[in-house]
């Protein structure tokens, strides 16, 4: 019996929802790799499938937030606004900022916001 390479997907470790023409993504633990790929992947499909002008990601239950999930995020943005949607960053804590910075990470065209509420606000307006 032939057998199909592609195996059934674990779900990822982050939720995405709808909120009127916004995604909110909020990621419960650190993604490897392949998982901050797939959300990538994920959300640019969302995007289009949505119609959202934009996309709120929620970090706030990370304690460490590497080069490459960083360079993924600021990738995630400017492929969101190639596709009309707009990307905010929240709830980046002390420890992390401080680390970002100490390794010389930047995330170009990614709005950052304290919390939530904020990074709503960012959206609307």
């Amino acid at each position: 019996m032939p057998t199909d390479a592609r195996a059934p997907s674990a779900p990822l470790p982050a939720s995405i929802l709808s909120q009127g023409p916004n995604l909110i993504v909020s990621i419960h633990t650190a993604l490897d790799d392949e998982q901050l790929t797939r959300l990538q992947h994920d959300l640019l499909e969302r995007v289009g499938r949505d119609r959202s002008r934009g996309i709120l990601i929620d970090v706030a239950a990370l304690d460490v937030l590497d080069s490459f999930a960083a360079n993924t995020l600021a990738e995630l943005a400017y492929m969101a606004q190639l596709r009309g949607a707009r990307t905010v960053v929240v709830g980046i804590s002390p420890e992390v900022a401080m680390t970002l910075v100490r390794l010389g990470v930047r995330i170009p065209l990614t709005q950052t916001a304290l919390d939530l509420e904020e990074g709503l606000e960012w959206l609307a307006t």
